[in-house]
């Protein structure tokens, strides 16, 4: 009676956990931001450089994975790069909000090639969350990050 008392209350127990998790999981979705162009791929990268710092961000790090890998012997490698960075006023006032916002910094933006055109991507901050206040600033912060990758592509 004890055993079986204990295997109901333990299965229940995983149930419960499992569900919690992932509800949690659910609210972590990630969403993006894409544009493609046929602008060439370091006409890109420089304006995104301007876009990035004409929105009062710094950038914190460009890593230029494909150009790396081509480096070491593979010539015909794409392009890949990945910019991140972060405006320490905005940082401030998300983790202000909400300390586990902390997983969606830096901001980061990434630039490749595929079928001869330029993709750019950025990752959006969630907009919601149980906080209003939360998801207003984080469809701000959206917006700005949707035109940085905007102004990336445009001729």
């Amino acid at each position: 009676m004890c055993n079986s008392f204990l295997s109901t209350l333990l299965v229940c127990l995983l149930i419960g956990c499992s569900g919690a998790h992932t509800s949690q999981l659910d609210l972590d979705h990630i969403r993006y931001y894409q544009q493609i162009t046929d602008k060439p791929y370091d006409d890109v990268l420089a304006e995104l450089k301007i876009a990035i710092t004409e929105q009062n961000f710094r950038i914190t790090s460009h890593s230029r994975v494909g150009k790396v890998i081509r480096e070491r012997g593979n010539v015909d490698f794409p392009d890949y790069d990945t910019i991140q960075f972060c405006n320490l006023t905005h940082a401030k006032t998300l983790l202000e909000i909400s300390a586990h916002s902390i997983r969606h910094m830096p901001c980061s933006v990434v630039v490749y090639t595929e079928n001869d055109q330029v993709i750019v991507k950025t990752k959006l901050l969630p907009t919601d969350s149980q906080d209003p206040e939360l998801n207003d600033f984080s469809q701000h912060i959206n917006s700005m990050l949707r035109g940085i990758v905007d102004f990336a592509v445009e001729y």
